[in-house]
C-alpha cells in the first residue's frame, strides 16, 4: 500500500486527534517521499501527539557522530527518535556482521548521541524474543546498554511474529524485572502467528507501559498489532486509560477512515469497529439482544463509535423483523411477521442473502406490511452490447416505464450493461426524484451459485449504494447477470428515495 506525503499528513492529523502519543512517521531520509512528508510535519501543529523519527544504530566501523543516517535524525526537528538494534546473535553473525561487544557499542553510542543532541530515545530490540530464547543474558545487555546510554524506553520486538502468548509474557516478566525500574518498558509484536494483539496484551499484564501498533494492524508480512482492537481492549476490559470517552467513540471512524483513503474496503468482522462486530442474525440472539443487548455483546458498541445490526436471515425469528418494523415506524401484526420470515426463507433457498442486502430487505418488509410504494411500473428494457473490429465496445440501453400515469422511453449510452441501464432510468425520472443525483453506486459484487452448472448457472448481485451519508446493500438474484443486476438497482434507487428514517431503520 502506498500513500502520498499529504494523505500522510491527514493521517497523522486524524490519528493526534484520537489520542495517540507517539506517530512514527518514517525514515526521514530513506526517499525524496518520507523528506517531503518531514518537511510537512515539520511546519503543522499537533494537539497532543508527539512526532518520532525511526532510524537505525549507526553502521559498523563508523562514529555515530559522523553516520550519515543519524545525523539525519538529530538535524530532524521532531524531538522523539526510535533507533532499532540488533538483539539477536543470528543477526549478529549473518547480518551485519559485527561482534557481541561491538553490537553492545553500536547501540550505546548511537542512543547517547542522539540524547546529546536533545532527543529522547525510544530503543527497539529487534528479534528480541528470538535472541532472549537464544542468550537471555546478551539480549537484557542489549536492553541495558540503550537505557543507560539515556533511551527513554526500552522496546522488546517480536519481530518475527512467531512468539506465543505464554513465552512472550514470561520474557516480559523477566525484562520488567531487569530492568524495568530504571527505564519505561514498551512492546513490539507481530501477527504471523495470529498473536500480535494478545500479546502486547501479555507485554502489559506483565508491566510494558508503552505499546507500539499500527492502525488497522496494517504492517510487514501478516501485519503489526492492531492498536484498533489493542487500545479498547486495554481501557474497557483492563481499566487502563488510554483515550478520553470522546476519542475512544471516534475509534471506528478513524479506522475506517483509514481504510477509505488506501481504497480499501473497511474488514467487516474486525472486532469492536467491524460491521459485523455487533450484529445478530440468529433468532435466539435477535430476541436476547431485544431483551438486553448484554446477552449476547460483550460491551455497548457506542464506546468505540460502532452500532448495533440486527440481520435478517432464514435464521432470523420474529424479533429481529419486529425490531426492523418499529425501526422503521411500521405496525405489523403477528400474521405480517410470519409472512416476512417464511417469504425471507423461500428467497434464501434461491440464492437471496439478505444480512448483506438491507435496503432490499426493508422494501420486502413494506411490501409485506402494505406500505410499499413502486417508484415506477416496468413495461420493458433491452441492453444491446455491441463489440466492433476495432476493439471498442458500445453499450446501449433502453427502458420503457410508466410513472404517474405517463409512459416515459429513455435510450442511454454506458460503459457496461449496468451503468446503460443505471443512466436510462435516472434519465427517465430524475425530474421527478431529483434526490437521485445524490445517490451514487460504491459497490458490485457479483457471485456466481451452483457453478457446476457453468454459464447457465445462478448469479447473485449485490451493489452498494450511498447518499453520501448513509450506505446500503441491495440484491438481485437470476440465471441472466444483466436480469440480476437490474433487480439489485431498482431496489438500491428505491430504497434510497424512502425517507430517511427508513433508511436509518437497518441500524
Amino acid at each position: 500500500m502506498s500513500l502520498s506525503a499529504d494523505e500522510k499528513l491527514r493521517v497523522a492529523h486524524r490519528l493526534d486527534a484520537l489520542g495517540i502519543d507517539l506517530i512514527e512517521a518514517g525514515f526521514p531520509a530513506s526517499n525524496p517521499k518520507e523528506q517531503e512528508l518531514f518537511a510537512l510535519l515539520g511546519r503543522e501543529t499537533f494537539g497532543h501527539a508527539d512526532i518520532a523519527a525511526f532510524g537505525m544504530t549507526r553502521r559498523r566501523d563508523v562514529a555515530a557522530d559522523a553516520d550519515p543516517a543519524l545525523r539525519v535524525l538529530a538535524d530532524s526537528f521532531t524531538p522523539v527518535c526510535t533507533l532499532v538494534g540488533k538483539t539477536w546473535g543470528l543477526h549478529l553473525d549473518k547480518v551485519v556482521r559485527v561482534d557481541r561487544d561491538e553490537n553492545l557499542r553500536m547501540i550505546a553510542e548511537s542512543v547517547a548521541f542522539l540524547v546529546g543532541q536533545g532527543k529522547r530515545v525510544v530503543y527497539d530490540a529487534e528479534h528480541f524474543f528470538d535472541g532472549y530464547a537464544d542468550d537471555a543474558d546478551y539480549a537484557l545487555r542489549c536492553l541495558r546498554a540503550a537505557l543507560e546510554a539515556g533511551a527513554e524506553t526500552v522496546v522488546p520486538c517480536d519481530t518475527n511474529g512467531g512468539t506465543l502468548p505464554d513465552r512472550l509474557r514470561a520474557t516480559m516478566d523477566a525484562v520488567v524485572a531487569a530492568v524495568g525500574a530504571e527505564v519505561r518498558v514498551g512492546i513490539h509484536c507481530h501477527d504471523d502467528a495470529g498473536c500480535g494483539v494478545a500479546n502486547s496484551l501479555a507485554g502489559v499484564a506483565a508491566g510494558a507501559t508503552h505499546v507500539q501498533g499500527t492502525i488497522n494492524g496494517y504492517g510487514e508480512r501478516c501485519g503489526n498489532a492492531n492498536l484498533v482492537t489493542i487500545v479498547p481492549s486495554l481501557q474497557l476490559k483492563l481499566g487502563h486509560t488510554c483515550l478520553t470517552q470522546e476519542q475512544l467513540a471516534e475509534l471506528t471512524d478513524a479506522s475506517h477512515f483509514l481504510d477509505e483513503l488506501l481504497n480499501f474496503t473497511p474488514n467487516p468482522d474486525a472486532p469492536y469497529v467491524g460491521r459485523n462486530a455487533f450484529a445478530h442474525k440468529g433468532g435466539m440472539h435477535v430476541a436476547g439482544v431485544n431483551e438486553d443487548p448484554a446477552t449476547f455483546e460483550h460491551l455497548d458498541p457506542d464506546l468505540v463509535g460502532n452500532r448495533r445490526e440486527l440481520l435478517v436471515s432464514e435464521l432470523s425469528g420474529r424479533g429481529t423483523v419486529r425490531a426492523r418494523a418499529d425501526a422503521a415506524g411500521l405496525s405489523v401484526d403477528d400474521a405480517t411477521v410470519s409472512r416476512v420470515i417464511e417469504r425471507v426463507k423461500e428467497l434464501e433457498h434461491t440464492g437471496y442473502h439478505f444480512e448483506a442486502a438491507d435496503g432490499s430487505f426493508d422494501l420486502l418488509l413494506r411490501k409485506e406490511a402494505g406500505a410499499y410504494e413502486p417508484l415506477f411500473r416496468l413495461e420493458s428494457w433491452r441492453v444491446i452490447v455491441e463489440k466492433r473490429a476495432d476493439g471498442r465496445v458500445e453499450t446501449e440501453a433502453t427502458i420503457k416505464i410508466w410513472l404517474d400515469g405517463e409512459r416515459y422511453v429513455r435510450t442511454a449510452e454506458g460503459n457496461g450493461p449496468v451503468h446503460a441501464l443505471d443512466r436510462a432510468l435516472r434519465a427517465a425520472i430524475a425530474e421527478i426524484h431529483p434526490h437521485l443525483k445524490d445517490i451514487e453506486l460504491v459497490n458490485f459484487k457479483v457471485r456466481i451459485l451452483d457453478e457446476r452448472k457453468g454459464t447457465g448457472a445462478i448469479t447473485r448481485v449485490l451493489l452498494d449504494s450511498s447518499d453520501g451519508g448513509d450506505v446500503w446493500g441491495s440484491i438481485g438474484v437470476s440465471e441472466n447477470i444483466i436480469e440480476a443486476s437490474w433487480e439489485a438497482l431498482v431496489d438500491s434507487l428505491e430504497f434510497g428515495l424512502q425517507p430517511a428514517p427508513d433508511r436509518a431503520a437497518r441500524s
